[in-house]
């Protein structure tokens, strides 16, 4: 039984019953107006109202996914970066990180092992590192879907020319992954230097869609100087987009940067998102991060009761886990491979998911 009672907003008292209705208008149309988002995103502290959208959630992902969980293997290549994010512990100017770059064989050691646990897609994740060039990933994606041609293959190395995007997808690139960050223009230049772009992030985004990649976006909750306003422009952004995969996490501060002090993310309002982004995008593929798993111990678990359907364990080795710090208290840094995939096995069945051997392609695509 829905209740009923009154949140304050700027414009007036709006029914708490008004706030189901919206749930369920965005599960009928997939969108809602930006006063109606608003309204709705300023009330996630309810625990009903956020229950109710996780119920209808988790009931869409697995009309479209089942109990299956697909599983990602993140390779993180490289911490050296040329941006300067204000929230990124691997920011260029930041003295404190520890730098480090791996070989292709050490990839495709990764790869390898990867492989024999069952991974069926291999996210080659690092920051923008001008020291790999064009024709260093074109030989890498080669070489990895030359080996495991029924792997896909998933970037994540910032942004690029349309040209390089172009060579890399011809060279077997499946995927890219590219955060936008927020949709806000002028919150996107508060947290950037004044040499990045919200327009040329954006236009990217739709480049890459355009090659043929499936794309992934996604943005921080609760960075600093985002409201409502912001999540709202977000969410019309990536209805805009359609996405193949939308990435979410809560932000979490990082040592080394202009916004070591600031207050981490919700986990409430992560998880309601999760349950919003679900109930616009139904078919999207949506990874309950490690950002989550950072701020609960079971962060991940909750994702996926929230309507996501992806987790990204980590592939990396061990000695180099610590070093790839986008932010503080980083979970999993410790862990061998196996260890990390058995124990999200053991996590996802003690809520009645199953993690599958497959490469959980987008629907969108078939």
């Amino acid at each position: 039984m829905r209740r009923c009672w009154n949140w304050q907003q700027s414009k007036g008292t709006v029914e708490v019953s008004d706030m189901f209705d919206l749930i369920d208008k965005l599960e009928d149309k997939e969108t809602l107006e930006r006063e109606e988002w608003i309204t709705l995103l300023s009330a996630y502290q309810d625990d009903a109202l956020r229950d109710y959208a996780a119920q209808k959630a988790r009931a869409v992902a697995q009309s479209v996914y089942g109990h299956d969980v697909y599983v990602r293997g993140l390779i993180e290549f490289t911490n050296y970066c040329r941006n300067d994010c204000y929230y990124c512990g691997i920011r260029r100017s930041n003295p404190d990180a520890d730098r480090y770059r791996l070989t292709k064989e050490d990839i495709l050691a990764c790869c390898e092992e990867g492989w024999e646990l069952g991974f069926r897609t291999f996210v080659l994740q690092g920051g923008e590192d001008g020291y790999f060039r064009d024709e260093w990933y074109e030989e890498l994606i080669h070489e990895i879907k030359q080996r495991y041609p029924k792997c896909a293959v998933t970037l994540s190395v910032g942004e690029r020319s349309g040209e390089t995007y172009r060579r890399w997808y011809e060279a077997g690139a499946d995927r890219y992954l590219l955060r936008h960050e927020t949709a806000d223009d002028v919150h996107y230049r508060s947290m950037h230097p004044q040499e990045m772009s919200p327009e040329h992030r954006k236009k990217c985004l739709y480049t890459l869609r355009e090659i043929g990649y499936q794309v992934g976006c996604g943005f921080m909750v609760g960075s600093p100087g985002q409201g409502p306003e912001q999540l709202a422009q977000d969410m019309e952004f990536i209805y805009e987009l359609k996405p193949h995969m939308v990435g979410i996490g809560p932000f979490v501060p990082a040592a080394g940067t202009p916004f070591a002090d600031k207050a981490q993310g919700s986990l409430e309002l992560t998880l309601f998102l999760f349950s919003l982004l679900r109930l616009q995008e139904k078919k999207v593929l949506l990874p309950a991060t490690t950002a989550l798993g950072t701020i609960h111990p079971l962060g991940r678990e909750m994702g996926i009761r929230a309507g996501a359907n992806v987790v990204m364990p980590n592939l990396s080795p061990v000695a180099v886990r610590k070093k790839y710090a986008l932010y503080d208290h980083k979970i999993c840094t410790g862990e061998e491979a196996a260890e990390c995939r058995g124990c999200l096995n053991r996590r996802m069945e003690s809520i009645g998911y199953r993690i599958v051997t497959d490469r959980g392609d987008s629907p969108y695509i078939r």
